[in-house]
């Protein structure tokens, strides 16, 4: 059977992660080979591991590039070199989402070659003291920079080209496919024309969009979506749920995380609504905007399934959760907003850091 025909059969039993293997597998970039397919097959589990923190110190990998942290520096010689720019990544010692990323992404071969083919990678603690120059000039703590790139989880990574534009950044982990979708559409300077989300789109649209129910939940308000909160208060926050149908990603989310007695009792306490996340359903904002939930998606730069963004009684984005999200995460994202952790604290790492200092996440 060809890589070509594999991947198909895989997308037609789960059409959530077809698009960008149709990407990978038909592409120019030749980022992914036959050979390694089977790797990708394995990544439907990707999405399902222990997000405990972890018992020993993650490393950054032999391959990352031995830097000065001058990212402009850094830039200039990945220019030299003919790469088309440099990947900065944001991670922490003891996070198990980096572990899987460092040791499940990037120790992929074909990743491994297509993203030093293209790009030098520079490697920053989100906790560390060690000082940065930024994209600007700026010189600050690592720690700082985190904070001032909004690394609410990690890994993130920010990709910059040669003219020190950002291309992409991702927050949290992502499987394989996506991550390798990720560097071809910077490494071909596709951010240059169109979003990641429609560029994503371009695969074979069917397949990608097949309908299919999502997985109701009885804490989800029914429809119509009037979600206005920025004329009157609501009494709790928000979470919005953008999903679809035929999505594996989100089938996990709902027979795992949101199964568990402690996330349900903590979702009881905010408002919740599910929406089809390419449906052109009519949703007034929680700012009060008028719109559909596709186009609604879209201005909010979306690209990822299931994706949970949580606003404030006031109508107030309080942080998104659009990567991969297992039980730890879930819960300590629920308790940062219903202690009212977000008011308090810079980031969502800094309130981790006040509630238990040893444990990032």
């Amino acid at each position: 059977m060809s890589t070509m025909t594999k991947s198909m059969s895989l997308c037609r039993a789960i059409p959530c992660f077809c698009l960008p293997l149709i990407l990978l597998f038909s592409g120019s970039a030749g980022a992914a080979q036959g050979d390694d397919f089977e790797n990708f097959e394995q990544t439907i589990d990707a999405h399902e591991f222990d997000d405990q923190p972890l018992d020993e110190p993650l490393g950054f990998p032999d391959f990352f590039k031995l830097s000065f942290l001058d990212l402009q520096e850094d830039l200039q010689e990945a220019r030299e070199a003919g790469k088309a720019g440099i990947m900065v990544y944001f991670g922490q010692k003891y996070c198990p989402y980096c572990e899987k990323f460092l040791e499940h992404d990037l120790q992929n071969e074909s990743i491994q070659a297509y993203l030093l083919r293209h790009f030098d990678v520079i490697g920053l603690d989100i906790h560390g003291h060690r000082m940065v120059t930024d994209m600007h000039g700026n010189e600050l703590l690592e720690s700082r920079l985190a904070i001032q790139e909004g690394t609410n989880f990690t890994p993130s990574v920010i990709f910059y080209d040669t003219d020190g534009r950002e291309g992409l950044r991702l927050r949290g982990y992502y499987p394989p496919y996506r991550f390798l979708a990720a560097l071809e559409y910077v490494a071909d300077s596709h951010y240059r024309k169109e979003r990641f989300r429609e560029y994503l789109a371009r695969a074979d649209v069917p397949l990608v969009f097949e309908p299919g129910d999502m997985i109701d939940e009885p804490f989800f308000m029914p429809g119509p979506y009037m979600l206005d909160r920025s004329r009157w208060p609501a009494d709790r926050p928000l979470a919005v749920f953008f999903e679809q149908g035929n999505c594996h990603a989100c089938d996990v989310l709902h027979n795992g995380p949101l199964s568990d007695p402690e996330i349900r009792e903590r979702i009881d306490a905010l408002e919740s609504v599910q929406l089809s996340f390419w449906e052109p359903t009519p949703v007034v904002t929680p700012a009060g905007e008028r719109t559909t939930v596709r186009e609604w998606g879209n201005k909010l730069g979306l690209f990822y399934t299931p994706t949970i963004i949580f606003f404030d009684e006031d109508g107030s984005e309080i942080i998104r959760v659009d990567s991969v999200v297992q039980f730890y995460r879930l819960r300590n994202v629920l308790d940062y907003i219903l202690t009212g952790g977000y008011r308090k604290h810079e980031t969502f790492q800094r309130w981790r850091q006040s509630q238990r200092p040893r444990i990032y996440k």
